[in-house]
């Protein structure tokens, strides 16, 4: 098994085989959660407006997204975990677009199947892999807009590749730190209704569920993210 880790918009276009699409701050984060509360299905966009016309079409999806971490304008919640949690998802279809993540979807034309990844689901990614036993492995870190690297997608490739060649990482170190680097935003008073603190906790909630979000194309054209159990 052949295990890259690729960065940011080039990597996804690079990506080859299985492709684990990251985004711990705080897309796949968000999608897990949100699955794991029963939302139905969520469909990954890497344009904002075509997010307003599918939401037209379907009025009864939610939509959810950001830009320059921003709930959208007219959204029924932003990229947040934790201010998701005021909107009942249950049952419902979810459009979904961000600066990173979704991006990282749009781009891996070449991927054969694609998750994706973060902290809260990652020894479930790691395990999925295994069972699949894929020759290619591509592990994309999305980053900041997808312009800039940060530190916890790239720890999070990391704590998969580990886990699958069987070496080790202090987690808890590592996710102390973040609270420093790529993470600090989520500690400024300044910035909490855009970055609230409990995201940060919630996205760093390590090896929390028991399943992937897996992409899923579909024949009506609306591909979609669903949660499939280990």
């Amino acid at each position: 098994m052949n295990i890259r880790i690729l960065q940011m918009i080039e990597g996804a276009r690079a990506a080859r085989g299985l492709t684990v699409v990251i985004d711990v701050f705080r897309a796949y984060s968000l999608e897990a959660y949100l699955l794991h509360r029963g939302a139905e299905k969520i469909i990954p966009l890497a344009d904002a407006e075509e997010a307003y016309r599918l939401k037209e079409k379907h009025p009864d999806m939610l939509l959810a997204g950001e830009r320059g971490g921003a709930i959208l304008p007219g959204f029924d919640f932003g990229n947040s975990p934790s201010q998701a949690e005021a909107v009942s998802v249950a049952g419902k279809t979810v459009i979904h677009t961000t600066s990173a993540g979704t991006q990282g979807i749009a781009n891996a034309l070449y991927a054969e199947e694609i998750l994706g990844g973060s902290l809260v689901t990652a020894r479930s990614v790691a395990a999925y892999i295994r069972r699949r036993n894929p020759a290619e492995v591509s592990l994309v870190c999305m980053g900041l807009a997808a312009k800039t690297p940060t530190e916890e997608d790239t720890l999070c490739a990391e704590y998969i590749r580990s886990i699958l060649e069987g070496t080790s990482i202090d987690m808890a170190k590592e996710i102390e730190l973040l609270k420093h680097t790529s993470g600090a935003k989520f500690f400024d008073p300044a910035q909490q209704s855009v970055f609230p603190e409990a995201d940060f906790h919630m996205c760093v909630k390590t090896d929390l569920f028991p399943f992937v979000v897996r992409y899923e194309k579909s024949p009506d054209g609306l591909h979609c993210m669903r949660k499939v159990d280990i």
